[in-house]
């Protein structure tokens, strides 16, 4: 017996349980072979095949229990046995920490638990984890080659900058990935900023040019009369007019400029709702609270065309 290990802390310290499995940092979890049996063959096959006798030395034994010494740590096999018990003895654990995530993964890919693979996956997609890591979700992702969870990760990556700083696991990636991710990106960018040459998809949105006038200052009636305008400043060169105006507004003009040049570098909805955000505070002129509103509406349009580029 290993004299510098100790037991795990409940549900593994259960004083009926019929075997011990060891961590790597030699801690003692005392479960049931029952319940780890019905959730895995690969531990079902193990518990049949018989076991040597107490007496022989080559069989490490404590309070009367064999133990089976495995390769991962406290941390990872204590979020596995938790998997596998009932959730009347064990609550599922929390995988918010992408490596404990990973761990669980691959420890159960080496026992055959697919359930509570596909359970640390999702938690590695965790949209909460996405939004706010998305370049070690995807390295991690992609480490553990798991093809859906790296795509996904990828996508949220647009929302960073083209060069990304360092990050957690960075070394992790090969030059190859990394190339290949900011060809992805650089890619993206570069599909997005091509939309500003036709703006059809503008009109498309709104049905009509006359629906979207007040992106030139104009304003039309029920019937479709020019109705009024409004005293927004107009851009003396217009390169963002929309449908057959020949004007546009002087705000417009720095959003969409603004705008663009930001998506060539984060091609995200968070760009174009962030630039509209900015291009509304100062704004002491109703139509354009009127348009910002119109823009956010725009954006998931905007991004359902732009996934189809």
């Amino acid at each position: 017996m290993s004299d510098d290990s100790t037991y795990a802390t409940a549900p593994f310290d259960h004083a009926k349980a019929d075997i011990i499995l060891r961590s790597s940092d030699n801690v003692d979890f005392r479960v049931f072979k029952l319940f780890l049996s019905l959730a895995s063959p690969f531990f079902e096959t193990l518990f049949d095949i018989p076991q040597p006798a107490k007496e022989n030395g080559d069989q490490d034994v404590r309070d009367g229990l064999a133990v089976i010494p495995v390769t991962e740590d406290r941390k990872t096999l204590d979020a596995l046995l938790r998997f596998c018990y009932p959730c009347t003895l064990a609550d599922d654990p929390n995988l918010e920490m992408l490596k404990d995530a990973m761990d669980v993964v691959e420890a159960a890919r080496k026992y055959s638990l697919d359930v509570i693979e596909r359970k640390a996956r999702q938690a590695i997609v965790n949209p909460k984890i996405l939004e706010a890591e998305p370049l070690r979700c995807f390295t991690i992702s992609h480490r553990g080659r798991l093809r859906e969870e790296t795509l996904l990760a990828a996508r949220y990556t647009l929302t960073q900058p083209l060069i990304p700083s360092w990050f957690q696991e960075v070394e992790l990636l090969t030059a190859t990935d990394l190339l290949s991710l900011l060809t992805y990106h650089n890619k993206c960018g570069d599909a997005v900023y091509a939309l500003r040459l036709d703006l059809s998809w503008i009109t498309s949105h709104y049905g009509s040019f006359q629906a979207c006038s007040w992106l030139s200052g104009q304003f039309y009636d029920s019937d479709g009369d020019l109705d009024s305008h409004c005293r927004c400043p107009r851009s003396p060169v217009p390169r963002y007019n929309v449908g057959l105006f020949s004007i546009s507004l002087r705000w417009w003009e720095d959003f969409m400029e603004e705008t663009f040049a930001g998506l060539r570098d984060k091609p995200c909805k968070e760009t174009v709702e962030g630039s509209a955000d900015k291009t509304g505070r100062p704004s002491k002129h109703e139509v354009v609270k009127l348009a910002l509103r119109g823009s956010r509406k725009a954006c998931a349009t905007f991004w359902i065309y732009l996934r189809g580029k």
